[in-house]
């Protein structure tokens, strides 16, 4: 495990996204090809409209519907940062001058659960896609790994091990903290967003998996008690 970062230095987050399209049948038929085509190298192949439910977590076909942010100061309390702008443009833009700003301010790491397999580049190609600049937070281009201050719990958790993804919700058990998904999982958000269209259902659901992964880095480090959720 890393040396321990002061938490001050650390801006914790989790993002949910939905697909592009409510629907394979509502995409433009060039993305129906495109998705079929991606569709084909799935480990259990289905006909493209049954396998489209997937669309989300693929920054090709899917957009960043909101971000929760974890913010800690000098004294353990918790304040947070919700980006949730139906237009995922503006919603981006907000969250990059929130970074410039964080970070210049003395924030130095961003953490998150799965973030460097999921969130950050995820985050990263759709401000690509919008056409806005990447935050330097988030650019990695010609950086050594240890130039990457990106901290990631499920990475932290395997100690080089390389065995099988340890799900948020796993460690909040072992850890004895609530579970996040009282209400939602991923598997529902997008039916969420697109069908019963409760975005603020989904930022709920969104926050509980920002202050459970804060509590679970807490727990990796070894302090039992956790820091004041405000």
């Amino acid at each position: 495990m890393q040396r321990t970062i002061p938490l001050h230095e650390i801006a914790f987050l989790d993002i949910e996204t939905a697909a592009v399209y409510p629907s394979f049948e509502s995409m433009p038929e060039a993305w129906q090809q495109l998705w079929r085509r991606k569709s084909v190298g799935f480990r259990d192949p289905e006909p493209p409209e049954d396998s489209y439910r997937k669309a989300g977590i693929y920054a090709e076909f899917g957009k960043v519907i909101c971000i929760v942010v974890a913010i800690p100061d000098r004294f353990g309390a918790i304040q947070y940062e919700v980006f949730d702008d139906p237009d995922e443009a503006t919603l981006l833009r907000s969250f990059g001058l929130f970074l410039h700003t964080a970070f210049r301010s003395g924030r130095k790491w961003l953490c998150a659960h799965n973030g460097k397999e999921f969130d950050f580049p995820f985050i990263a190609r759709r401000m690509l896609v919008n056409g806005l600049p990447l935050p330097d937070a988030l650019d990695t281009a010609g950086r050594k790994p240890w130039e990457v201050q990106h901290l990631d719990t499920m990475e932290l958790w395997k100690f080089g091990d390389y065995k099988a993804f340890t799900s948020l919700t796993l460690l909040a058990q072992l850890f004895n903290l609530p579970s996040p998904k009282d209400d939602l999982d991923g598997s529902m958000v997008g039916e969420t967003y697109w069908v019963e269209q409760d975005l603020p259902r989904i930022v709920r659901y969104c926050r509980k998996d920002v202050e459970t992964l804060v509590q679970v880095y807490l727990r990796m480090r070894g302090n039992m008690v956790g820091a004041t959720l405000l």
